[in-house]
Formats: structure tokens, C-alpha cells, sequence
């Protein structure tokens, strides 16, 4: 069910094209490329194009008895996560942060977007297996820095079984279980946040935890708790 091309535009648009063309794409099946022309992340930002990385899509059709979509960010985020922990020396520098990237030592290691159409989500997933981009407003990293990576094929391997047992969890034991999870594989609450709203205007404020629905609760110096449901998240 993975199919690996030499080289597409973005493999999200190819998945989305797809969908609105009334293509059924079967969830299990992911879409990977050794080269995008075209990638995008949040936000509309460039994805990186590296030789060697992983970047790769694959489609989930909630139904009316699933968690809420957007959820899906983190149980993807735990997919990467667990798929990238046994390439670390140093377990403990891997993080997740709320609510689409994994960081390594505090330098983005990979990001996650997600896009919904025709009743189904697609998830693009880009990870720094050999290289990492140089950006002018945050630190980035590759697995190569630390030791030595999985190739390609290795890491799509083990990260759509590893995807495919978080979608069976998601929608078996519903949030609870995910959120717990989640946190306990990201950033320590209290620490130091700085949100950037789709207006661009900054919130600081320090990590609060999650909310039932999976929201970022930011803590603000005034003492006000405060639910995010979108944003640019830093860690300040």
C-alpha cells in the first residue's frame, strides 16, 4: 500500500486531485516521493526538499462515530513520534510541540498538514531523515545529525504501521487516551509559549496543557487560561 515516486509536485495535491477526480483512495495507502517540487507545510510555507528525506501522504475517512478531525494532527504527531524514537541516542530531546511539528534537541525535525476534502482528511508528513533546511525564524535538524538514519523505504515502512495502530487507538479509546499520550511525549507544561494567531499578532504565555477537544491551553501572565484552537506555536 505505499507507493514511492521519483518525483511529483506535492504528494498532498496529487491525493487531493485524486479525491476530486471521485478516485476512491483506500486509507492504508500512502503516497511517498523521493523529490516534491511543489511541497507545502502550514501556513503556506515551502517544504523542504531534501534527498534522502521522508516525505509522503496518506488519507483517513472519519466517520460520524470518530474523535473530530482535527484531531488527527495529533495522533500523526504520535505516529512520527514513536517512528522516530529508536533513531535517538537521547530519547529525551524529542518532543512534540502542538500542534502539527517534532522537535529534536528544540530544532524542528518534522511537520505534519493536514487537509480536508470529499469527506476525507489527507496527511502530508515531511520528516529530515539526511538533511535540514536552513530558516531564517527557527532552528531545524535532520536524524543524520545524531546518528545514522533509516533510508526511505525503512522509515515508510515503519511509519505506516505505526500510523495505522494510533487510527485503530484514535478510534477505539476516543481522546482520552490520546491526549494523555500526547502529552506525555511533549514540551513540559509550563513551558515558556509564544502564539502567533492567523493575524500574526503574538500571545505569550506558558503551556497549560491540552483541553478535552485536543486545543492548546496557553497560561497567561495575567492568570487567565486560555484556549487555542489555531495557531503559529513557538517556544519562546
Amino acid at each position: 500500500m505505499i507507493q514511492i515516486v521519483d518525483e511529483t509536485g506535492s504528494t498532498n495535491a496529487d491525493l487531493l486531485a485524486r479525491l476530486g477526480a471521485s478516485e476512491h483512495v483506500a486509507e492504508g495507502y500512502w503516497l511517498v516521493a523521493r523529490r516534491q517540487t511543489a511541497g507545502r507545510g502550514r501556513q503556506g510555507r515551502q517544504w523542504f526538499d531534501g534527498a534522502g528525506n521522508f516525505m509522503g501522504s496518506t488519507v483517513v475517512r472519519p466517520s460520524s462515530g470518530n474523535p473530530p478531525p482535527p484531531s488527527l494532527a495529533l495522533v500523526t504527531g504520535l505516529a512520527v513520534y514513536e517512528t522516530v524514537l529508536p533513531y535517538c541516542p537521547q530519547p529525551t530531546q524529542l518532543m512534540l510541540k502542538w500542534p502539527n511539528d517534532l522537535l529534536l534537541g528544540g530544532a524542528k525535525l518534522a511537520g505534519i498538514l493536514l487537509e480536508a476534502a470529499h469527506g476525507a482528511v489527507v496527511i502530508g508528513i515531511g520528516v529530515n531523515l539526511t538533511a535540514s533546511p536552513s530558516l531564517p525564524d527557527r532552528a531545524t535538524t535532520a536524524l543524520a545529525e545524531v546518528g545514522m538514519p533509516p533510508t526511505l523505504e525503512e522509515f515508510a515502512g515503519q511509519l505506516s504501521r505505526a500510523f495505522a495502530e494510533e487510527l485503530v487507538r484514535w478510534r477505539s479509546h476516543g481522546l482520552e487516551l490520546l491526549l494523555r499520550r500526547w502529552l506525555a511525549a511533549a514540551h513540559p507544561l509550563g513551558t515558556p509559549l509564544l502564539v502567533r494567531d492567523t493575524g500574526g499578532e503574538p500571545l505569550a504565555g506558558e503551556f497549560a496543557g491540552l483541553d478535552s477537544s485536543g486545543s492548546l491551553l496557553l497560561r497567561t501572565a495575567d492568570g487567565k487560561t486560555l484556549p487555542v484552537r489555531a495557531g503559529d506555536v513557538t517556544l519562546d
